[in-house]
């Protein structure tokens, strides 16, 4: 299984929280980050995305048809996150758009076997994968990708 960790981009600040905008920088990171993924991710992957107003707008970008999913609000767990992508047994990619702290706790779980506070910068990606060989299973980190590193 793949699983695709993605940030909101830079937002405004502000209350109520969940209905905080995107900033004109940070459009532009969903942008450069939402082709870059258009590019490589296959046409058969399901988008679960935070009811939040930041994570809806850095999904716009993409362009692609994604689902809210309660279970990806600010207040959410690693294991919402998991369960929500039915990770490891989903058969397609799945990309998860939301926040800082858990975004970060999922991908130290899954990588680093415990989790932990780690950060995954405002627009960027983690891109997960889970591969099984006979009797081993392997998960390991296939592409770590920020909006400063692509070039137009």
């Amino acid at each position: 299984m793949d699983l695709i960790l993605w940030r909101h981009a830079e937002a405004e600040i502000g209350e109520p929280d969940d209905g905080r905008m995107l900033t004109a920088k940070g459009h532009k990171q969903a942008g450069k980050m939402a082709e870059w993924l258009d590019r490589n991710l296959p046409n058969g992957c399901r988008i679960l995305v935070s009811p939040a107003t930041r994570t809806l707008q850095t999904a716009e970008a993409l362009g692609r048809r994604f689902k809210i999913h309660p279970a990806l609000a600010q207040d959410a767990t690693a294991a919402s996150l998991l369960e929500a992508a039915n990770w490891p047994d989903n058969r397609e990619p799945v990309v998860l758009i939301g926040h800082q702290p858990t975004l970060g706790r999922v991908a130290a779980l899954l990588i680093g076997g415990s989790e932990q506070d780690w950060t995954i910068r405002k627009g960027a990606i983690w891109w997960i994968a889970q591969r099984e060989r006979g009797d081993v299973t392997t998960t390991f980190l296939r592409a770590v990708m920020s909006p400063e590193l692509i070039v137009k």
